[in-house]
């Protein structure tokens, strides 16, 4: 049993409890821990990209709220990579009810972890072979008003908030492969 992963978590500040919260916990390599942060920034610019989509004139109510939540949603999911080099993907946090300070079983994060990472690189990669044969993942060809299609400065900010979004799955894949040797090795 890691005596550091067991010990509780105060902080006086935000910044302390912030520090105490994703600090890497002892055994992360320092390459994971900079994959792990590194995953939330390659889905921001897409994020960033979008919101400004949702708010067009054309958009209504309904089609506000999917983008809204797909960028929070797709941020959080990114965000959970940040817990495989953390405590708290070793260790349930004290503010969650009923299984605060419980120790997170490995196949808990590594099973889900893994099947998000085949589905992000098989996803994103087949979305990029397709948009380059001109094509969406349907099969159907890609419409007019597509960014891409309108080249210049939108095509190549499409291309520069998009783009990244190819290294979630890897990056993703290689901290979980960390996670999971380093759990099996405290085990």
């Amino acid at each position: 049993m890691n005596a550091v992963i067991d010990q509780p978590v105060t902080a006086r500040r935000p910044r302390d409890a912030w520090r105490a919260a994703h600090d890497p916990v002892a055994g992360v390599p320092r390459w994971a821990r900079i994959a792990a942060f590194a995953v939330p920034f390659t889905v921001l610019p897409a994020g960033l990209w979008r919101l400004p989509a949702a708010f067009d004139e054309g958009s209504g109510f309904g089609e506000w709220v999917y983008v809204v939540f797909l960028t929070v949603l797709s941020e959080a999911l990114a965000f959970t990579t940040i817990g495989l080099v953390a405590r708290w993907g070793e260790v349930v946090p004290r503010w969650v009810p009923f299984l605060r300070g419980r120790r997170i079983p490995p196949r808990a994060a590594i099973i889900p972890a893994t099947l998000g990472a085949v589905v992000l690189t098989v996803l994103w990669t087949a979305a990029w072979v397709a948009e380059f044969a001109g094509v969406t993942l349907r099969g159907e060809p890609i419409p007019a008003n597509f960014p891409t299609r309108a080249g210049g400065w939108k095509a190549a900010t499409y291309y520069a908030c998009y783009l990244p979004l190819l290294l979630w799955g890897p990056l993703l894949a290689a901290v979980t492969f960390a996670y999971a040797r380093r759990r099996r090795e405290t085990a």
